[in-house]
């Protein structure tokens, strides 16, 4: 036997390279770098601090230092809607967490894809009261997906990676990774990919086959269907398959306050939004169909109005994600669980089988929906008081800036007249607090949204209530170089509360007035405070300088601009569906008339 023909001799397998020792806190970092994360949102503090030791060194991976935790918080919410990827924010323990607690709720009502990574005591001090300890755990539990508490170094890169596969899944949501101290400090070998087990936590994303089917055959049935589109579909990403059910069947479509985008508004099949303020044709759409198709939506109070008397004569077809949504509010005679996406692209299929060559009837329905749109457009009345229109301000912000901007509005009537008098014409460009109602919610949302889309746009449509509560992170837009544009829409008032005294507390405003835009007095002058923190600051009272401030603050791109409008206290938003009643109220509507007639 020859050399070349001897066997080999076997050899043992190399042995593998022993994974490199770092600290836990390290171990974030890189856990982080490893997920594909480039900007986090968050302040340091004691029990955090190990992170932020690492953090300074990570290349890929850009912090942005905030003024106040829920801005964090909220910040890590605009990326997230701005760009459909898992914001992620960063507070120490007991205050610092707790602040990140509205942001948390927020972004659990109207699942955003957000982990917030708080730092905790050291294990062998929890449950003694220790300085700045709080079970945020505990605290977060109702408001979560999931919430996990780190006591090991070993299991941090595994919570990470677990907590971004339970937030971008399935319904989206928020995820909380508390981790103690003596975590962050221990050293451990770091391995990844970790394996993550998530025993029970199992999405269902594909949907039956007959309910698809039973589905189709209502629509191919229905003379006055509807397609109720709720903000399930903008997180599934499901907007150019949306297009081509409606199209294919012909259906109206309405879209609420979280779904304004999914549906272009210029398309004819689109009634615009339902709900409390919601336009009169998609309302009566609602109330008036014969079968609802609800993608993605959660039949909402705003929405439905009193629930029992909610679309009396419909039958209804609900596809969501999350199954406790089903027949929660609305019994489904069609329950469909599945990712949005994929039952769009199944029940189109299905729908196009079941009517072969022909096409439901519906040209009644239609008939009178147009009806209603003639009757009943979209308008305003004009002010009283020679103080400008709110609604004016935000229609000429939308159609001087267009749709290819994002708009992130806070909480109160300048939301439902952004939600109202912009045209939205694609997904994620309308960013809002729909299910929580968080006032504060626009500039700090804003900032993030421009962080996640800097070649965009990017407005913030705030109140002068809402922006007294977090505009303090104009100074971290300021520093850091995120140039948004900051609409004040100022009617020295909590608009909305004083809007609702007015209708149901015989006007009595009690504690309504802020002083901040009428007089010769105003506490605090916007304008000053926006050019301490070194923002461009402008001030427009009349129409006439409406245009020119807009557009020099869509011209400005060095530095945020801060726009104070002073507009009419007495301005309210309209239509409206007092809350507790009937979604019929087309007589309500006439006795409004004024209310829907566009000024020439």
């Amino acid at each position: 036997m020859t050399a070349d023909t001897a066997p080999a001799v076997p050899r043992p397998p190399a042995r593998p390279s022993a994974a490199p020792e770092i600290s836990g806190a390290e171990a974030v970092v890189r856990s982080l770098e490893k997920l594909g994360v480039t900007d986090v949102f968050g302040i340091p503090g004691g029990a955090i601090m190990p992170v932020y030791d690492p953090l300074m060194d990570a290349s890929g991976l850009r912090h942005i230092l905030v003024r106040h935790e829920q801005g964090a918080g909220h910040a890590a919410e605009g990326y997230a809607a701005a760009s459909g990827k898992v914001g992620v924010c960063i507070a120490t323990s007991g205050p610092g967490a707790t602040n990140l607690v509205t942001a948390i709720a927020d972004a659990y009502m109207d699942s955003v894809p957000l982990v917030a990574i708080t730092g905790q005591v050291f294990s062998t001090l929890m449950g003694t009261d220790a300085f700045q300890e709080a079970d945020i755990v505990g605290i977060t539990m109702p408001i979560t997906k999931h919430s996990f508490l780190v006591k090991k170094a070993s299991d941090i890169p595994g919570a990470i990676a677990a907590a971004f596969e339970i937030a971008s899944t399935g319904r989206p949501g928020p995820v909380l990774v508390d981790i103690t101290k003596d975590a962050q400090q221990d050293v451990v070998p770091f391995v990844w990919p970790p394996r993550i087990d998530l025993p029970g936590y199992r999405p269902v994303t594909k949907a039956h086959g007959k309910q698809i089917q039973a589905a189709a055959a209502l629509l191919a049935q229905a003379r006055k269907p509807v397609l109720y589109v709720g903000g399930g579909v903008i997180r599934a990403e499901a907007s150019t398959e949306l297009r081509a059910l409606a199209e294919a069947t012909g259906a109206p479509v309405v879209t609420t306050l979280m779904a304004r985008g999914a549906f272009p508004d210029s398309h004819p099949q689109h009634l615009g939004m339902p709900g409390m303020h919601g336009t009169v044709p998609a309302v009566l759409a609602l109330q008036e169909s014969d079968l609802i198709v609800s993608l993605g939506a959660r039949f909402d109070d705003r929405v439905t109005g009193k629930a029992a008397l909610f679309a009396p004569h419909a039958k209804v077809v609900h596809v969501d994600i999350d199954p406790a949504e089903i027949s929660k509010i609305r019994t489904a005679d069609v329950p469909i669980v599945g990712d949005v996406r994929d039952v769009l692209v199944d029940l189109e299929s299905a729908y196009r089988s079941v009517i072969g060559s022909g096409k439901p009837d519906t040209e009644e329905w239609w008939s009178y929906l147009d009806g209603l749109r003639a009757e009943f457009p979209l308008g305003y009345a004009p002010t009283e008081d020679g103080l400008l229109s709110p609604q004016y301000v935000i229609q000429r912000i939308g159609e001087l800036t267009g749709p290819e901007a994002v708009y992130a509005a806070g909480v109160g009537q300048h939301q439902m007249w952004a939600a109202q008098f912009i045209k939205y014409e694609r997904p994620n460009s309308w960013l809002n607090s729909g299910g929580a109602g968080t006032m504060g919610y626009s500039v700090p949302a804003a900032m993030g949204a421009k962080v996640a889309q800097p070649d965009r746009v990017v407005w913030a449509i705030d109140g002068d209530g809402c922006f007294q509560m977090t505009n303090q992170e104009l100074a971290t837009c300021v520093i850091n170089e995120i140039p948004i544009k900051v609409a004040i829409i100022n009617n020295s008032s909590l608009g909305m509360v004083r809007q609702w005294q007015t209708l149901f507390y015989d006007g009595r405003h009690s504690n309504t007035d802020l002083n901040t835009g009428h007089g010769t007095v105003r506490i605090p002058d916007f304008v000053k405070l926006a050019e301490a923190y070194g923002c461009l600051a402008l001030r427009v009272e009349t129409e006439d300088e409406v245009d020119a401030a807009i557009k020099t603050a869509l011209e400005t791109n060095d530095r945020p601009v801060v726009i104070d409008f002073v507009v009419s206290a007495d301005a309210m938003v309209w239509p409206m569906v007092p809350q507790g009643v009937s979604n019929s109220y087309v007589q309500y509507a006439r006795d409004h008339a004024p209310a829907f007639e566009q000024e020439d």
